[in-house]
């Protein structure tokens, strides 16, 4: 998208009636949409016909035709539980201080998205998945926890028990066989009879938030027939293997080295994987259809937000999950937007999940929370030109903290070095800091050692040549180094706000 000279700030247009209050003397009012976010689990980018790749999500892709998507959107972190907070606050990790998905409780926000919405009067509803520092007291209907190997208790109908042990003895593996449970036992589906119960229970004279959070395509990769064979014979070709690994980060090795103590000969199961992987999207955009068609039939203005929380390595590098640095393969994630107002059209600016919550809280509200980093994307959902000053490069966050370690190092694990259990996201691969800087098509990352990799995202979309030391750019090097500086003072905490009033700018664009 042109990122020339033009309006930066869109006119005014009609403003959705508030719940706290009436509107200004004249200001015209309209019905405050619906919203409702549909979220996946370890979603990597390219996997969707409009992606590139197999037709795996024909709904999804239809519903974003509609509206915008952004094809260069990034997470703030490849870790369930910091990037879900940096949805919910607008935030980086840095600032709201959950680095891991063992601390949601510690997230620190002046006002996250249910604030915000809580505030313009919708009622709020979620389904799913949470990894998320609210509670099911924070919603008027909650169906959940589910995670990856267990969901909440529901009528006997088909055989949930046995699904969930089936789930728990593949041990977050690849299932060579078709799953032997219906369609109904899946997690998609009892999540969207979930959200579809939500909604008929919902009153109606309010607007209404709908948050549904599926844990697939995460691990463990499995799913029934017909989605089981669906995808065999349309399996992308992989561009690497374990064979890349001696050229890159340390990280990638010490992962690939645990998983193969662990589970000998695992990557020759990569193309089961990736069949699985393409049905498990199939399965679950069959289920977002049975949503979007009860919601089209109740006529209701929607604002639909569709992203995933990170991505997944889906078998480049020899490697399974995640759990290894900063590639695009784990920080690339799916987002569009689509509803009333919103433009048909396709933008190339690099946006980040955190400018979900900005860009909700203005269109919605007018006004965006002190504390929140995250900048609105409203007037490029109206097709306006976004300066290149504000969305030519974005900052993304890795680390639990600490020192790093180094590549010879065995420290305790959260699972024993014993047996076939493990977690990608462990204290080794994700110790100390990290932090990566995407401007253009070049990629630089740099961790707590004073390490740093520079690659040309055109040219090497898997990062696997490092340019730091190619003398030829050190120009390029040191610029994309003072602008990662930059970005880390702005994801520096701003809160409490205090006595003094920071200057701040239209749609939170700092540099324009």
């Amino acid at each position: 998208m042109s990122s020339s000279p033009g309006p930066l700030t869109p006119p005014p247009r009609p403003r959705p009636t508030p719940s706290n209050g009436p509107l200004g003397p004249g200001e015209p009012t309209v019905p405050a949409p619906d919203v409702v976010v549909l979220m996946t689990d370890q979603q990597r980018v390219g996997c969707t016909a409009a992606q590139g790749g197999p037709d795996t999500m024909p709904r999804t892709d239809a519903l974003l035709a509609a509206g915008t998507r952004f094809d260069r959107a990034y997470t703030t972190s490849p870790v369930c539980v910091p990037a879900r907070t940096s949805l919910l606050t607008g935030r980086f990790p840095t600032a709201h201080r959950v680095r891991q998905n063992s601390t949601a409780g510690h997230a620190l926000y002046g006002a996250d998205l249910l604030d915000v919405l809580r505030g313009a009067g919708y009622s709020l509803h979620f389904s799913g998945k949470p990894h998320m520092h609210p509670g099911a007291e924070d919603f008027d209907s909650y169906t959940g926890p589910f995670f990856h190997d267990s969901g909440p208790a529901r009528p006997a109908t088909g055989d949930p028990a046995g699904f969930e042990a089936w789930l728990r003895a593949l041990d977050h593996g690849v299932a060579e066989e078709p799953t032997p449970f219906e369609v109904a036992d899946q997690f998609p589906a009892r999540i969207v009879d979930g959200a579809l119960h939500a909604l008929e229970q919902a009153p109606t004279d309010r607007p209404r938030f709908l948050w549904v959070s599926f844990p697939e395509p995460h691990n463990p990769y499995q799913v029934p027939e017909p989605y089981f064979s669906m995808f065999e014979d349309e399996v992308p070709e992989r561009e690497t293997d374990a064979s890349v690994l001696d050229g890159m980060d340390w990280r990638f090795r010490w992962l690939h080295r645990l998983i193969e103590e662990k589970r000998p000969g695992f990557d020759r199961s990569w193309r089961r994987y990736r069949a699985n992987y393409l049905g498990m999207l199939r399965l679950i955009d069959d289920q977002i259809g049975r949503l979007l068609d009860a919601i089209e039939s109740s006529a209701r203005p929607t604002i639909f937000v569709v992203l995933a929380d990170h991505g997944d390595f889906t078998g480049e590098y020899g490697l399974q999950r995640k759990g290894a640095a900063m590639p695009d393969a784990l920080k690339r994630i799916p987002l569009g937007f689509s509803g009333p107002g919103i433009s048909a059209q396709e933008r190339h600016e690099l946006v980040s999940i955190i400018d979900v919550l900005p860009t909700l809280a203005e269109r919605l509200t007018g006004e965006i929370p002190p504390g929140v980093q995250g900048r609105s994307l409203d007037p490029l959902l109206q097709g306006l030109p976004a300066p290149a000053e504000e969305f030519g490069s974005i900052l993304g966050e890795l680390g639990y903290g600490g020192v790093s370690y180094e590549e010879t190092d065995r420290p305790p694990l959260h699972f024993s070095y014993e047996g076939a259990s493990f977690d990608e996201l462990n204290s080794v691969t994700l110790g100390g800091e990290m932090r990566m800087l995407v401007r253009g098509h070049h990629k630089l990352v740099v961790d707590d050692r004073g390490h740093d990799t520079l690659h040309d995202l055109l040219a090497d979309p898997l990062e696997t040549h490092d340019l730091a030391a190619d003398a030829d750019h050190q120009q390029l090097r040191a610029e994309l180094r003072r602008e990662l500086v930059r970005w880390m003072m702005r994801a520096a905490d701003d809160l409490p706000v205090g006595a003094y009033t920071p200057r701040t700018r239209p749609h939170n664009w700092r540099w324009v």
